[in-house]
């Protein structure tokens, strides 16, 4: 406790210097050690002070880095972008540009919220792969824009499941139901939830085609017999196997109707 309190004194007595070189030399070693609270403390007041010095480089990734160390995301990407900004072409850069975006990857909520955040992590970690492809950092990238990818799929396929979800009695939540799940399909080709998605869309499809004016049944029919052979052709073993060919039969007894 004597050396915590020690330490946070002379932070206090740091941030009233006017020493600025003992300052710089104060935040080095607290970031060294990993005392990350007390060096973003002077590394935030002194950084303005180095802009266009030989040690202004050193103290802005510092400062940036500091930010990500306390799980500020939020500082640390716009503290990362500053310092690409203003050094491009420094040895820090490759570093600075992961976690930059390392830093909107934690910023990504959960699949349910606003997606923005994710949508910039995934443009940050794409741009940071197409500019240094051989990165010791590449295989978490790909790691970490896979599951913000994961993430994107499940929002839309929620959605699209929903509305399979109360379209049981409604015609035109239905046939939005079924839009929802053919744009997922084409908009994500290789998801893991597309297995759910094509059998949805023959449930609502079924749903949608009994419950549809006699002029139109037995195209919607034929369109959701589509859909389950399109199901068995790609998940041959699916889960759903028992419900889909619950659903066939159905789908053969009212198009063999007279």
């Amino acid at each position: 406790m004597t050396l915590f309190a020690t330490s946070c004194g002379e932070a206090s007595k740091m941030l009233k210097s006017k020493d600025i070189k003992e300052q710089y030399d104060f935040a080095e070693r607290m970031y060294e050690s990993g005392e990350y609270r007390k060096a973003n403390l002077i590394l935030t007041q002194i950084t303005p002070k180095y802009i266009g010095k030989p040690q202004g480089e050193r103290v802005m990734f510092f400062l940036a880095d500091s930010y990500y160390q306390l799980k500020d995301y939020q500082l640390a990407s716009y503290q990362f972008e500053r310092f690409l900004k203003s050094y491009p072409q420094s040895e820090k850069a490759e570093q600075a540009a992961f976690f930059g975006a390392k830093s909107y990857y934690h910023l990504s909520p959960k699949y349910s919220l606003d997606q923005t955040d994710t949508d910039t992590a995934l443009d940050k970690l794409q741009v940071f792969i197409n500019m240094y492809p051989e990165s010791t950092y590449l295989s978490e990238a790909n790691v970490l824009a896979k599951e913000l990818t994961t993430k994107k799929e499940q929002k839309a396929f929620e959605i699209a499941k929903q509305y399979n979800r109360l379209g049981s009695y409604n015609l035109t939540v239905l046939v939005s139901a079924v839009k929802a799940l053919d744009n997922f399909l084409m908009e994500y080709p290789g998801s893991v939830f597309r297995e759910d998605a094509w059998f949805y869309k023959l449930e609502s499809q079924y749903t949608m085609a009994v419950n549809s004016t006699p002029d139109k049944i037995q195209e919607r029919l034929q369109e959701a017999k589509s859909s389950y052979q399109s199901l068995i052709k790609y998940f041959p073993n699916t889960k759903h196997l028992e419900k889909a060919e619950q659903i066939l039969k159905q789908i053969e007894k009212q198009t063999t109707k007279p």
